[in-house]
């Protein structure tokens, strides 16, 4: 298969990725009069299949020629099927319980782009339990899907060469372009909480709670006084296990009865009360008013004054670099013991664009050139708490195309992608050959059908 062929068949499978991550779209208003456009084995792809995905892709942004779309659509509905009919004849199977886990993980997805689980079951007409029973024998075909490929291509890896070889092949056209990139180390300070701040929260909380066990409502006071993103929502944060939450949060959540108001819980996070709105299985939804202290002047101006102190040291003590710096100094669990080096969480790398700097941050990091220290400012942490930093611009990398000098590790996994779907390509020309696989008439007319044999050449 030529590298334009396989290069076309990768853009097929992330679409095929795309649908087996769980984007499922539900008619609600019109009843579908569905046809079977192709059998694989004991296997079938509906036209509903086809447009169901079609819509959601529309939705999503894409922008591909229809045609050319449901083709793509089609060609992955059909590999999807094949990997599913061999799985059957093979006895391989998922167990019920890993079935479940990918429900409810799709199901609090659905319940936090729509806002709440009323948002969810009012939008399909359906409870959340018909929903599950809807999804269920589509979440077990895309378990056993991987499972498959991961039975075809699991054991393959690629070496220095096989990379070299990959990236030589590439037209200059399909090189990927890398953005610039930063890499920031960070030494970071946290106000302590005077005994009156903590004092002053928890008397505002204990009045709270007092009204709400007076009648007021939970949700309203919520949204007047909580200091959570959640305010908006009425505090409501949507159903999570004990391991979403934070251990305290946890622990008070799961001992409520329903419509049950907590005593103040301290997290990370700052000082709540909570109320438990549902208990599902193994999970709870609850709502919170979140509190945090307020730090003195003199307090901020203190820490402004160390790191200043600190950075000066840097600055001035050829011995004492920032790495050594911030792990003496910073209070930062997640970066102290990596010489301060800043964490892009989403993309698991320690490389960030700018715009996946906080605001904070992002201003800094504009201003400094490579190895500079910035003066000390204020920012939020993770968990939205206030923090004093300093930061350092480790590195900065300018836009370039993909080279394997400082981009091997990116082209290393693009290499493995790349030999898998020549692995799986091949598996499929096999099972071809073996597997009865019917295209009927009314199914899309599409170019791919002949060359990859699914139609047999006259």
């Amino acid at each position: 298969m030529s590298l334009k062929s396989i290069n076309r068949f990768f853009f097929c499978c992330s679409i095929c990725i795309f649908y087996l991550q769980g984007i499922i779209v539900f008619a609600r208003d019109s009843l579908i009069i569905d046809q079977i456009y192709a059998v694989v084995g004991d296997e079938i792809v509906l036209k509903s299949d086809i447009e169901k995905q079609f819509e959601q892709y529309r939705f999503q942004g894409v922008k591909e020629p229809e045609e050319l779309l449901k083709c793509n659509i089609f060609r992955e509905f059909l590999v999807q099927k094949m990997l599913v009919n061999q799985a059957e004849l093979d006895s391989v199977t998922v167990s019920e319980a890993q079935v479940n886990v990918q429900l409810d993980q799709r199901i609090n997805y659905m319940i936090e782009s729509l806002g709440s689980a009323e948002n969810l079951v009012r939008y399909f007409r359906k409870s959340i339990a018909e929903l599950k029973d809807e999804l269920r024998p589509q979440m077990y075909e895309q378990l056993v899907t991987q499972k498959m490929q991961s039975d075809i291509t699991g054991a393959i890896s690629v070496t220095p060469s096989d990379v070299r070889n990959y990236y030589q092949s590439l037209p200059d056209d399909s090189i990927p372009f890398i953005e610039t990139y930063y890499q920031v180390n960070q030494i970071v300070l946290y106000p302590p909480f005077t005994e009156q701040a903590i004092y002053d929260v928890k008397d505002k909380l204990l009045l709270l709670r007092k009204r709400i066990l007076e009648g007021e409502k939970f949700s309203t006071l919520a949204v007047l006084y909580s200091e959570d993103a959640s305010a908006q929502q009425g505090g409501e944060i949507g159903f999570m296990a004990r391991g979403e939450l934070a251990p305290q949060y946890a622990e008070a959540a799961f001992k409520l009865k329903e419509g049950g108001i907590s005593t103040i819980v301290e997290t990370e996070f700052g000082f709540h009360i909570i109320q438990l709105i549902e208990r599902r299985e193994n999970k709870v939804n609850t709502r919170h008013i979140l509190m945090r202290p307020r730090y003195s002047s003199s307090e901020l101006l203190r820490l402004r004054t160390k790191l200043d102190s600190i950075a000066g040291l840097i600055r001035t003590n050829d011995t004492l670099s920032f790495e050594e710096a911030a792990r003496i100094f910073s209070q930062d669990d997640d970066t102290r013991q990596n010489g301060g080096l800043m964490i892009n969480f989403d993309a698991g790398t320690s490389k960030f664009g700018l715009d996946d700097f906080t605001p904070f941050d992002g201003y800094e990091v504009r201003r400094l050139k490579q190895g500079e220290i910035s003066q000390p400012f204020e920012a939020k942490d993770k968990n939205g708490r206030t923090v004093f930093k300093i930061i350092q611009l480790k590195q900065k990398s300018e836009g370039h195309k993909a080279n394997l000098k400082d981009d091997y590790d990116m082209l290393k996994k693009f290499a493995e992608q790349y030999k898998r779907q020549i692995v799986l390509n091949e598996w499929i020309a096999k099972k071809q050959k073996t597997t009865f696989i019917q295209i009927r008439g009314d199914a899309p007319a599409c170019q791919f059908l002949k060359t990859e044999n699914w139609i047999k050449a006259e």
